[in-house]
Formats: structure tokens, sequence, C-alpha cells
């Protein structure tokens, strides 16, 4: 199997990104390529930076309360480059109720405070495996 290549971003304003480079260390330790863009990126440089990087994955960081803009706004820009195929998680503050409406929407799951890296790297690779 090829090696994952996952986009790790932190859309809008929040500043705050302990958990996505965690995570992003978590990935690199199982063996996957990250690609970390850093605060303050807006869902066109994300989806830019798939393309460019011909990312599996893009995960993002979402703390401020804007995941519904922020997982929607991706999820269009990756079907208009051609790449909705690709897996679209994440995580953060995220309510239950708006999991689901994310996931009715055709966001890949979403990780909260307290999930395992363990279980992240194992849906990432159970995603790649089913393709």
């Amino acid at each position: 199997m090829d090696r994952i290549k996952v986009i790790i971003a932190k859309p809008g304003l929040d500043g705050h990104d302990r958990g996505a480079k965690v995570v992003a260390r978590g990935l690199v330790d199982a063996g996957m390529e990250v690609v970390y863009l850093g605060l303050r990126q807006t869902p066109e440089s994300i989806v830019r930076a798939a393309v460019e990087e011909d990312a599996d994955v893009i995960g993002l960081s979402v703390l401020s309360g804007a995941h519904m803009s922020n997982f929607t706004r991706v999820k269009q820009l990756m079907n208009e480059a051609g790449i909705g195929d690709r897996l679209l998680t994440g995580g953060g503050i995220i309510p239950v109720t708006d999991q689901q409406k994310l996931k009715e929407l055709g966001i890949d799951k979403v990780f909260g405070p307290g999930d395992q890296i363990t279980a992240i790297v194992e849906y990432i690779q159970n995603w790649k495996s089913a393709c």
C-alpha cells in the first residue's frame, strides 16, 4: 500500500493548534506523510494544497465554532476540484448534533477531545484500505 498523505489545517481565525500538531505527529509516527498547513487557512488554500500535494486525506481542526461552514465549504471546493472522493475528516469542539449534520453533508467522521490518536490512525487506514 502506498504511504497515506494527509493535509492538516486550521481554517479561520482560531489560534489554538496544539491538538492539530499532536494529531499530525501521531499520523507521522504511524507512517503517514503529513503536510501541516498551520493556522489561519482559508478553505480555498486548504483544497489548493490538497490538489498540489495529491493528498489522500484532509483533516481540519476547528475549535472556533465555525465547523459547519468550514467543513461544508471545504467539501464543496473538493468536489469542484475533482477530489471529492478523498477523505475529509477532522476534529475539534463539535456538538454531536452537528456531527450528524456534517455526516449527512458527506463529511466523514470527526473526532473530539479525548479521542485516541490510535483511533484516528485506524480510521484513516481503514478508509484507505476500502478504496
